[in-house]
Formats: C-alpha cells, structure tokens, sequence
C-alpha cells in the first residue's frame, strides 16, 4: 500500500470547469475516475469539504487529496523469460512471444502475460492492469506498451483513447491483393460463436489501413496500421476482404494448397498453426518528457522462416520462366 498526500491550489484558468475536469489537470498524475472516486469517498477534498464531482470551480480552491492506494491486483506474480525492448522509469515495451495470454481468465487462471509482468517490476501491482495499457491476441507476437507508474499509465491510455498511438503489423495472408487501402468495416460479436468477431452494420467502428509489401505465388505480406483498436479488428477485416491471414484457426478457413508450390512452401504453410500476424512498430508520446518514441520488434523465427520458404517460391516461379 502507498500513502499519497497532494495539496493543490487552482488558478483563475480552472474558473467555471467541472471540479473534477480542474482538478485532473491540477493533479494529472490520476485519471479523472480514480479523482472522481476519491472525492465521493470524501478523501479529496475542496477547501475542507466533500463536494460533487459535477460542481464547477471559482478558481482559488485548496485541493487536499489524503488516501492509501491499495494493490489493485490480487494475481501473484511469476517468473518468466519476458524480452524487453525498451525499458524506461515511466514504461516497457516489451516483445511478446506467440502462445502468452496477456491477461488472467477462464481456463487461463496464471501464467500470463501479467503474472510476469508483476515478476519483472513488483511496483506495478499499484498500478491498473498491471500497467497494461494495450493487449495483443494470444498467438499474436510483438511490441506492446506497459506503464510503470500511475502517471505514464493515465497519460499512455488517454494517447490511446485520442488514436495517438501507432500501431503498426505485418501480416503474410492467402490470396494477393492489387493494391492496399482502407478498410472502413464496422465489427460485432458473431451471434452464432461467442468467441468470434465478425463484420456488422450495428458494430462498433473499426478502421484499418494496409499496404502490400511483398508478393509471392499466391499469398503476400502487409503492412497494417490500426485507426481503431477492436478485439480481433486485423483478423477480421482480412477475412472480410479476401485475404485471411496464414494459420489462423479461427478466422482463416480451410487450407488450400496453391497450385504449383513448390514442396518446402507447402511443409513451411501446413506447419505454422497460429496466426501469421506481427506487431512489429509502437509510437507514442513519452508520458513525462513527451518526446517521441518508436519502438520496433524484429518478426519472430517462425515468422522469418515461412517468409523466407514463401520468398523462394516466389523465386522458383522466376526461373520456370
């Protein structure tokens, strides 16, 4: 437990806003739902009294927050191999491996992600989530972002929320597009299959942009970036245009062996059994200095071997001709 003592004066600047929008920015280290909270609990309070988050300010108030952030988490902390990109006071990004489950759940009860995470820094057990600010499918691999202080976790989310946060994927998927562009397809949950996602005129809106980097005999590798950031968005929207991504078992179909491939690609495309999908860019304002930071993840060895395996076939087409 951490005992947290602020004491703030609001300016002329604060006249006439939300105490509780004046006092996040008086005091921007909490989100304004945790300051929202601790003034219903009567533990800030404004000018000695409990006040309602909704009351406006005159702009000289006396802001006392007294209070003890408990741990958040009750999720035990576990050692792991955890490969850290970019390690700062404020944040990691970290490269995450195919197979980790980021958060605890059902039949996922530890071993996660956040169990390592908690194994790796002890402090983060005080802050949301572990510092998670963002997640990434479980047989997805790469960069992902952990705040290590409550500050840099308000701020990073708040980056997330406004689409500041760029996230790039590359992604080796059936069929060959001509050209890239956006996809602008909005996404629901499949009545018919809880545990997938599907396109849906009624979803939440989902936006993903992508561009062919390379062709090969009857597949290609993208690059996407994600305007939106809905569970499964990059998944769904390549099955939505044709183009399922490589090994997907939820949303890839059934395997189609290309005519004329050549018997290494063939071994290379039956044996990778998860989604072919990398999240290789991060960039985002550094929550202290706000500077900015990108953060790239080289793909993983099974990645890099079916690309190489697709690349040579590709090259044999060549020299038939």
């Amino acid at each position: 437990m951490t005992s947290i003592h602020r004491l703030v004066q609001l300016t002329l600047e604060h006249a006439g806003k939300r105490l509780d929008q004046a006092i996040a920015e008086a005091i921007p280290e909490f989100s304004r739902s945790r300051l929202q909270s601790w003034m219903k609990s009567g533990e800030l309070t404004v000018d000695g009294n409990i006040v309602r988050p909704r009351d406006l300010a005159k702009g000289d108030e006396r802001i006392q927050l007294q209070c003890t952030l408990r741990e958040t988490l009750k999720d035990h902390a576990q050692a792991m191999t955890l490969d850290v990109l970019l390690e700062d006071p404020e944040f990691f990004v970290l490269n995450k491996p195919a197979g980790l489950v980021v958060h605890p759940g059902a039949g996922n009860p530890d071993q996660t992600l956040l169990n390592g995470l908690l194994h790796l820094d002890p402090g983060l057990a005080s802050v949301p989530r572990a510092g998670l600010v963002h997640r990434l499918d479980k047989d997805t691999t790469g960069c992902l972002v952990v705040a290590r202080t409550l500050s840099a976790h308000t701020a990073l989310v708040e980056q997330l929320a406004e689409r500041e946060i760029g996230r790039e994927y590359l992604a080796l998927v059936n069929g060959v597009p001509v050209a890239g562009g956006l996809i602008d397809v909005p996404i629901g949950r499949d009545p018919h299959d809880r545990m997938k996602y599907h396109a849906d005129s009624h979803g939440r809106p989902s936006k993903t942009h992508f561009r062919v980097r390379e062709r090969f005999r009857a597949h290609a590798l993208i690059a996407l970036k994600l305007e939106t950031g809905r569970t499964h968005q990059i998944r769904v929207h390549m099955q939505y245009s044709g183009l399922p991504i490589i090994g997907d078992q939820l949303y890839g179909g059934r395997f189609k062996r290309p005519k004329g491939i050549t018997a290494p690609a063939l071994e290379a495309l039956m044996a990778f059994k998860r989604q072919a999908l990398h999240a290789f860019r991060l960039a985002f304002e550094h929550p202290k200095s706000r500077k900015a930071v990108s953060v790239d993840a080289p793909p993983p060895e099974d990645f890099a071997r079916l690309l190489t395996a697709l690349r040579a076939d590709a090259a044999a087409i060549q020299q038939d001709w």
